[in-house]
């Protein structure tokens, strides 16, 4: 997406869709550690160790997931240079009219061809500011950085219940009450973002993850 000069700074630096699912992604992450204890045959070794791996997968996959973000935002700004150099190389103005009309696609049809014409001129006056390629920005690793930690840290309030609760059974059942708790705060701000009812959605959240964290537990995540 292109944006304005002096826009970038006033903005969040992950939106909410990206903040909840990366927060999803570390929590389901845990879950298909913490999933696989057995009250019956599991004991404080098992628990260790289930500890440690889920610590450790959470901390490479937020190192891995941050440096894509990088990556996505990299490619996306390369790319919407080249959109606007095509604008700008266009062979006449309605060739030009035409490429900003595909690149707004189903908002194209708002707008009649002197609207296009007016952005199809602020984007030829945009594009000598563009650089060749597209440049590392402090963003991008604030942006990874964010990533990192919303993976990383989703891990410690599903497991540390295994931490300070003896009794497995317990921390088990207490560490699945604030995995849910955490996948319906999730949906609420899905909900909310959209438009839609907090309460469903949040609601929807709750039952989907626990559905799809059965599958990944059933197939060996």
């Amino acid at each position: 997406m292109i944006e304005p000069a002096g826009s970038a700074g006033r903005d969040r630096v992950l939106d909410p869709v990206d903040r909840n699912s990366e927060l999803l992604f570390g929590l389901f992450m845990v879950l298909s550690f913490t999933g696989t204890l057995s009250v019956a045959t599991a004991g404080r070794e098992d628990v260790r160790t289930m500890l440690i791996a889920a610590i450790g997968c959470n901390a490479a996959w937020g190192f891995v997931d941050g440096m894509m973000y990088v990556l996505r935002n990299l490619v996306g700004r390369g790319r919407d240079a080249a959109f606007v150099r095509s604008v700008r190389d266009a062979a006449d103005p309605a060739r030009g009219r035409a490429l900003v009309a595909g690149g707004l696609g189903r908002l194209a049809p708002a707008l009649d061809d002197a609207a296009l014409e007016r952005v199809r001129q602020w984007l030829q006056a945009l594009a000598p500011s563009l650089p060749e390629r597209p440049r590392l920005q402090r963003r991008d690793l604030l942006g990874a950085l964010a990533v990192f930690l919303l993976v990383f840290l989703s891990t410690f309030p599903v497991v540390l219940p295994f931490v300070f609760i003896a009794d497995l059974r317990t921390a088990m059942r207490v560490s699945g009450a604030i995995a849910l708790a955490m996948l319906f705060v999730c949906g609420w701000n899905w909900g909310r973002y959209a438009g839609s009812s907090p309460l469903r959605a949040g609601t929807t959240m709750m039952l989907l993850g626990v559905a799809i964290e059965g599958v990944v537990i059933a197939l060996g995540g």
